[in-house]
């Protein structure tokens, strides 16, 4: 990549988030179904076309974050120490998340992110958006599961539980968040709920 290329792809990265943020900053002053598309582009000052190359759709404008990570439950077992069972991998990567407070895990109490999941789950076209990263997400988990050796019967199942189960406890925490339980003090417990799901995922409905 010459300089003159990269710096270009710099300024487009630069662009798509200064729409992005403008079009999120609306959305929590005035609602998602409040603003228009013509609104983002004048307050990002950017042409409808230009935001349209960027963005295909209004719901696009909130949840490229999520996209951006919709494979990275495959990218973890692609990417695990030779030897390591591929749920012992993700579950330290859900756990890491976890300390790290992702927003992804829903244990994140800063404000603003707050208001964000909430704006997506408030909004019925964004959370019915997400559900198909999510089975994006299952598609290439299932394919990286049948690599790491899993039969494909096998991998799809515990791509469709790993990634539902992951959602629900993203969910739990957002709403304990909400209901006023600080991330430190849910810390704990969001940890405990990691260990009990990828339990269940080991050894199955048996070990209740």
């Amino acid at each position: 990549m010459t300089e003159s290329t990269g710096l270009r792809e710099l300024k487009k990265a630069r662009l798509r988030e200064t729409i992005a943020d403008t079009a999120i900053r609306m959305f929590l002053e005035s609602g998602f179904d409040q603003v228009s598309i013509t609104d983002i582009a004048r307050a990002a000052e950017v042409s409808r076309r230009t935001l349209f190359a960027y963005f295909p759709t209004k719901e696009d404008l909130v949840l490229h974050r999520f996209a951006d990570h919709e494979e990275e439950a495959a990218r973890v077992v692609r990417s695990r120490r030779p030897g390591q069972p591929a749920l012992d991998a993700l579950e330290e990567s859900i756990l890491a998340a976890l300390q790290a407070r992702d927003p992804n895990t829903g244990l994140n109490d800063n404000p603003e992110t707050m208001a964000f999941l909430q704006l997506i789950s408030g909004t019925e076209s964004l959370a019915a958006r997400l559900l198909r990263y999510a089975t994006r997400g299952t598609t290439a988990l299932t394919d990286a599961l049948t690599d790491a050796g899993f039969d494909l019967l096998t991998a799809r199942l515990t791509a469709a539980q790993l990634i539902a189960l992951q959602h629900q406890l993203a969910f739990m925490n957002h709403d304990a968040l909400t209901r006023g339980e600080s991330a430190t003090h849910r810390y704990p417990q969001a940890v405990r709920a990691t260990n009990h799901t990828f339990n269940l995922l080991r050894n199955g409905l048996n070990s209740l």
